[in-house]
């Protein structure tokens, strides 16, 4: 399913890879590439949903109507959450605003997060990647499934197969080096999608917002989180004021816990680490190997 090879896919600029300080600096930089999400134009059709599985050649299984009532999900929601073979997932969620009943509607994916709490956490190197254009993708070949990313995702994203290998989606990396649109942007049929550069999808996406607000919808605004850098996916929510309503965090942020056992502690543990190799080494030239005698420790220059 995965579209990216040990080598990376030919072509595209590496700006990180995780457990790593060294990018592909032979490439020259891409431009940031983004999708918008207009919500007040979304009619729930799931046309991207199923553009997705047929591009990805992804089967999940069909929900029954009695797993649907026992799992207490939106009849026209699919499945209740992200699996390793669905990447993206059409959510609903009903409520009120202030302007009566809304649908609120969400485009539940990875956010290609521009500070990507999975590459931070992840500690295989070049386990986790993020290309010149924004994309985070994942090497299989590379990863030792322990799970981290889940940890560090803010948006709990990343689902693990049979293989304990970790899938989401990869913006379809290989039509995006093609040339192409990403499936689900190809398939809209109202156009609530949009792919392109980031600063020209952010100016889009402002001018939307003030249509909204003119049209009476003031508590409209643009969903580009800045406590993970911005995002690939970005949203207009008509209904601002009710982000948790959309299934989105209201303020994403790598955690603290994260950031600091890769950072501090990790260098930290790197110094005892090594401390330890040199007091072993010194004890070893200075007072020669410990032996046990009589069950008492006792070092060659003792025995002297």
């Amino acid at each position: 399913m995965s579209t990216l090879t040990t080598g990376g896919t030919v072509g595209l600029g590496i700006r990180r890879m995780s457990a790593t300080d060294k990018p592909d600096t032979s490439i020259k930089s891409y431009p940031e590439l983004a999708i918008l999400v207009d919500i007040s134009s979304c009619i729930g059709c799931k046309a991207c949903e199923a553009a997705c599985q047929q591009w990805h050649d992804l089967t999940p299984p069909i929900m029954t109507p009695e797993e649907v009532v026992q799992r207490k999900i939106a009849g026209y929601q699919s499945h209740p959450d992200l699996r390793p073979d669905l990447f993206m997932l059409m959510k609903f969620n009903e409520g009120e605003s202030d302007k009566g009943f809304v649908w609120f509607i969400t485009k539940y994916q990875c956010m290609h997060c521009r500070e990507p709490g999975c590459l931070v956490a992840c500690p295989s190197p070049g386990a986790v990647i993020q290309y010149q254009n924004g994309v985070v993708d994942f090497d299989h070949s590379k990863c030792i499934g322990c799970k981290m990313c889940v940890v560090g995702c803010p948006f709990d994203v990343p689902r693990y197969d049979a293989n304990n290998k970790p899938w989401k989606c990869n913006f379809c990396i290989d039509r995006v080096e093609a040339g192409l649109e990403p499936a689900c942007v190809k398939t809209c049929p109202t156009q609530c999608l949009t792919f392109g550069l980031k600063e020209d999808m952010v100016e889009k996406g402002k001018k939307i917002v003030e249509s909204l607000k003119s049209r009476g919808l003031d508590k409209a605004t643009l969903y580009d989180p800045p406590g993970v850098n911005g995002t690939g996916y970005i949203y207009v929510l008509p209904h601002g004021d009710n982000v948790k309503e959309y299934n989105l965090p209201e303020n994403p942020r790598i955690d603290a816990s994260v950031t600091l056992w890769t950072g501090p502690l990790k260098t930290l543990g790197s110094i005892a680490f090594w401390g330890t190799i040199v007091g072993l080494f010194l004890q070893l030239i200075i007072w020669g190997p410990i032996k046990v005698l009589g069950g008492k420790e006792e070092s060659k220059s003792e025995e002297g």
